[in-house]
């Protein structure tokens, strides 16, 4: 099982707004010890929306769905889940309590319609104005505005995967200089063979002193006993190197 989000909206791939949703998504998992294996982003186009939510429901991976749930003529999500699916639109009843909570006797058959989800799914809770968002199978379904979606994406990883959450790791590495990829290979490849849980990394940098940062990804104590493996093999190959700021992926 990994973790993959969706982002919809013309606006993005137009340049209108910029999106966060994304580094958001990186963030949160990393506080917990995930990571994102997979993002899309799609316009508000019904067709692509629908195959990329159909992919996404016939997967194992948890995903996150931002934007195109509201009522207007654009929002195409909430339909778009209930045809890659298979089932039709109903009225959640909790999430018409919400919303009749939410506007009393102003509420409209529009507004209602911000409640109808695929049938068999569960709500979001909305702390910013009550709307709910929706989970559908293994898709969770936020708003596109971030005072909403990002309380909810935290309460979705809090209250559903909180067994899933895992210590964070932390990014650690050295920089490598007058070397070339190639002549770290072999070493690359001996401390992935010797270090399998950690993620090891390469990336080449051109400045004014060109460098490699070469380091490992993973549980603290086994990711500083990785970089030592590194730091021993760069210094036998005879290349100069420092270290670089530990990052704590949170």
């Amino acid at each position: 099982m990994g973790f993959g989000s969706i982002i919809i909206g013309d606006e993005i791939l137009t340049g209108k707004r910029q999106d966060k949703h994304f580094s958001t998504v990186v963030t949160a998992l990393g506080r917990r010890g995930l990571e994102l294996s997979w993002s899309t982003y799609l316009q508000d186009e019904p067709a692509r929306i629908t195959d990329a939510l159909a992919r996404a429901l016939a997967s194992d991976d948890v995903v996150f769905s931002f934007g195109g749930i509201g009522a207007t003529p654009d929002d195409h999500t909430r339909q778009c889940a209930a045809t890659a699916g298979g089932v039709g639109l109903e009225l959640h009843p909790e999430a018409e309590r919400e919303i009749r909570g939410r506007w009393g006797d102003e509420v409209t058959p529009h507004r209602l319609a911000m409640g109808a989800f695929p049938a068999g799914s569960s709500i979001i809770p909305n702390p910013y104005n009550r709307i709910p968002g929706f989970t559908f199978r293994n898709v969770h379904f936020f708003p596109g505005f971030p005072q909403m979606a990002w309380p909810m994406l935290d309460w979705v990883l809090d209250t559903v995967y909180p067994h899933l959450a895992r210590v964070p790791e932390v990014d650690i590495a050295i920089l490598v200089y007058g070397a070339g990829e190639s002549q770290l290979i072999d070493l690359m490849n001996a401390c992935v063979a010797r270090f399998p849980a950690l993620k090891l990394f390469s990336l080449p940098r051109i400045a004014e002193r060109p460098y490699i940062e070469l380091g490992v990804r993973g549980e603290a104590q086994l990711a500083e006993e990785g970089l030592a493996f590194l730091r021993d093999g760069v210094a036998a190959g005879g290349f100069t190197f420092e270290p670089r700021a530990t990052l704590a992926l949170d």
